[in-house]
């Protein structure tokens, strides 16, 4: 929470966990490694795929902790389990709901850095928004985020434990003794749409996907996963190949003098740059179309003719073009475009024969919306430098 956001009654703060020292933790690790970590401890070759089956299963389809609740291994075996490994995701310091029951947690990673998340509940889904970088390096002008420096990357273990640490509060993990429901579920999206580029931190986020798209865990479908990048063009076709969930991109302006102010990575690939990168994305087709993420800034990229030239520039790449009234947050430079501005800019892109929702913003009374969330503990670290 910002220091300028009081505490709201309806604010949980989490007690702290304790953290094991000397202790692999098995939270991110691929199937191979958790298979290597395994023997390492003196499973028996001939058990290995069994054992790595077993032990993932416990912690990814049934959101299992504690090695003694592991009930179909054997109790030597736990024990060993326990003497060399354990189970720990981000710890949560604060919940907080908004009046539309959008939830914000800030959660502490390693190092005591925290980051943010959001989750989203709609009628047909339920949306978590996550992170994959304390800060960022991306200088978005309109982005709250994006005034914050970059700290770290996330691991694997760090940006995984965001979807196991929401499931947690959901109350989303099987009862002992029953299969896990796939259908109806609380947690049913993933968006790569918090703090960091996911594209600057290619492999922790592509493991950390790879685990929540297991069918023998987590299991959420490649494509209700959607990773949002501000245009890393090299890494695009890398993220169709390797991850293959869907692909988003904060674009913002259909000029490269205005992008270049607003994304600042425009400066080096421009916007002819990304989006011939887009067209040659591997997955691209009409049931798999590029998301394209607008923000309305009133005065700045919101005109008729930035619509128009938006539609010319897109032409021939199966797309959808999400339109984001700006969220505000303190000292922003900008203002948010008038709802009749947004309709009269959705409308001519409809017109020309693609969809453009709008989306509703959720969550702003906590600092939840896009583009609001920024570390508190990092706030606080910037503000004590300054005194």
């Amino acid at each position: 929470m910002s220091p300028e956001t009081p505490i709201r009654p309806d604010t949980k703060v989490m007690p702290r966990a304790e953290v094991v020292e000397g202790k692999l933790n098995l939270v991110g690790l691929t199937r191979d490694r958790l298979r290597a970590a395994l023997l390492s401890a003196g499973t028996p070759e001939k058990q290995a795929k069994m054992r790595t089956r077993q032990v993932w299963s416990w912690i990814y389809q049934k959101g299992v902790r504690d090695f003694e609740d592991m009930t179909n291994l054997a109790k030597p075996y736990r024990a060993l389990l326990a003497e060399h490994f354990e189970v720990r995701v981000p710890e949560v310091m604060t919940r907080q709901i908004s009046t539309d029951g959008t939830r914000k947690y800030l959660v502490r990673v390693a190092g005591g850095h925290e980051v943010e998340i959001v989750y989203i509940p709609e009628t047909d889904r339920g949306t978590l928004c996550i992170s994959s970088q304390v800060g960022c390096t991306l200088n978005c002008s309109f982005c709250h985020t994006g005034t914050q420096k970059l700290v770290r990357n996330l691991t694997a273990a760090e940006i995984i434990g965001q979807v196991m640490v929401a499931r947690d509060d959901l109350g989303e993990w099987p009862e002992p003794g029953h299969n896990p429901n796939v259908e109806g579920r609380l947690l049913s999206n993933i968006v790569l749409m918090g703090m960091g580029e996911p594209l600057y931190n290619f492999d922790a986020v592509r493991d950390a996907m790879k685990i929540a798209m297991d069918p023998e865990g987590i299991s959420l479908s490649r494509r209700r996963i959607t990773l949002s990048t501000s245009g890393v063009v090299p890494e695009i076709a890398r993220a169709g190949e390797e991850i293959g969930c869907m692909i988003a991109i904060s674009f913002h302006a259909t000029t490269d003098e205005v992008r270049d102010k607003l994304v600042p990575i425009n400066k080096k690939w421009n916007i002819k740059a990304l989006l011939d990168g887009l067209r040659a994305y591997p997955r691209l087709s009409n049931s798999e179309r590029i998301t394209f993420e607008y923000v309305m800034l009133k005065g700045v990229n919101d005109s008729d003719e930035d619509a128009r030239r938006l539609v010319r520039l897109i032409k021939g790449i199966p797309a959808k073009i999400n339109l984001i009234p700006f969220n505000p947050w303190p000292g922003a430079p900008y203002e948010r475009s008038s709802g009749n501005r947004i309709h009269a800019f959705a409308e001519i892109i409809h017109k020309a024969g693609y969809s453009s929702p709008i989306r509703r913003p959720r969550g702003e009374d906590i600092m939840a919306a896009c583009g609001q969330l920024k570390s508190a503990t990092e706030r606080v670290r910037n503000i004590s430098r300054s005194i």
